[in-house]
């Protein structure tokens, strides 16, 4: 007669001393965001599924263009408009790749700005995770109504 195994029980990721999921990918975001090449704000963005990365973003230059970080800034209102931000990079490079992310997350160290909150909704994410609060506050309404859910992660600086 063979000897049955008992399954063991499943213990919490906070008794094993690990971060819980959001967490987890709000930190592999704010690494993403260390890759930025605009010295005013360095944002990093991952898309997530199942709790796969399937893409990630920081807001930098357009491939082939000079850095601001290299060349200055393109200013218009206050605000650098050389780069493309964290969220669309994060976006495009899933659609390069061919890689679907329809009823994924996005976990932002920054909220996204409008232009980027419009092609999140489009793009068919239904969760964005943000670090701080960047400068927009129609994203707040708007993704009630579309049913999007947004929630506020305080990013927590390494030791």
């Amino acid at each position: 007669m063979a000897a049955k195994r008992k399954k063991p029980r499943r213990k919490s990721a906070a008794k094993h001393g690990r971060v819980d999921w959001n967490t987890y990918f709000m930190n592999i975001a704010r690494e993403v965001a260390s890759r930025s090449t605009c010295d005013r704000k360095h944002v990093g963005a991952v898309i997530v599924r199942e709790k796969t990365i399937l893409s990630t973003g920081y807001n930098g230059s357009i491939k082939g263009m000079p850095h601001c970080d290299e060349a200055g800034h393109m200013m218009e209102d206050g605000h650098c408009v050389a780069t493309i931000h964290a969220e669309a990079n994060a976006v495009i490079q899933a659609a390069k790749n061919g890689v679907r992310i329809d009823g994924g997350e996005i976990y932002v160290t920054a909220s996204p700005c409008w232009n980027c909150f419009k092609m999140i909704a489009n793009a068919g994410i239904r969760a964005i995770y943000y670090g701080e609060f960047y400068r927009d506050e129609r994203i707040f309404s708007v993704a009630r109504k579309l049913g999007i859910r947004l929630t506020q992660i305080p990013i927590k600086k390494p030791d």
